[in-house]
């Protein structure tokens, strides 16, 4: 039967990168996985890198060569590079919002079942545990730079433009805002639809 290929993985093959980076987002993702069944079992507290090592088969050195904390772990993926790409990808007459958005939910519908588990995982793990919200924000900053400079090209502006930054910043709180609400809700069903809403009404100019 054939293997089905990750998100990350078919872009991987698209835009640069050979056997080797192939390779590392697959060791990414065997440790992610591991980690993810061990905190389901022990909780997140009770997990020790060490015994996410062993369980993904690779030494502790190469977890933190691969995420220098136990956080990193939950809170790093190979997504904003993605997003970039694509967002360089829409047409230019799209607005920022609009070609974010469309990339976003464009990425959403390449993921396989079993990345689409994932992402839940993850999103109700930053939810839940306390030290995870406190490092997402430094997450979404790196985010925020890396979409606000694809979104600065499509304008002709330079990276670190104040309103690029206001805006890559607005879309991320749009977005956690919208995956929080879906899981809060317990609708995670919706989130496409609420994450097009959520985007949709930056679009519009926050019409209250």
């Amino acid at each position: 039967m054939a293997r089905t290929t990750s998100a990350a993985e078919r872009s991987a093959r698209r835009t640069a990168p050979g056997l080797r980076e192939r390779k590392k987002i697959k060791t990414r993702r065997a440790i992610r996985q591991a980690a993810y069944r061990l905190f389901a079992e022990r909780g997140y507290d009770a997990t020790p890198v060490d015994r996410i090592a062993e369980a993904a088969d690779v030494s502790p050195s190469t977890v933190f060569r691969y995420f220098p904390t136990k956080e990193d772990i939950v809170l790093t993926d190979e997504y904003d590079v993605i997003l970039a790409a694509a967002i360089r990808d829409r047409p230019l007459d799209e607005s920022p919002v609009t070609a974010l958005r469309r990339a976003i939910l464009d990425l959403l519908g390449q993921f396989t079942a079993a990345e689409r588990k994932e992402l839940l995982t993850r999103l109700a793990l930053v939810r839940r545990i306390p030290a995870l919200r406190a490092r997402m924000g430094e997450g979404l900053a790196t985010t925020a730079v890396t979409l606000g400079e694809a979104m600065a090209e499509r304008g002709g502006r330079a990276p670190d433009d104040f309103e690029v930054r206001i805006v890559a910043g607005a879309i991320l709180g749009a977005l956690q805002e919208a995956v929080f609400h879906c899981l809060d809700h317990r609708r995670v069903e919706d989130m496409e639809a609420t994450i097009d809403h959520a985007l949709a009404l930056l679009s519009r100019g926050l019409p209250l």
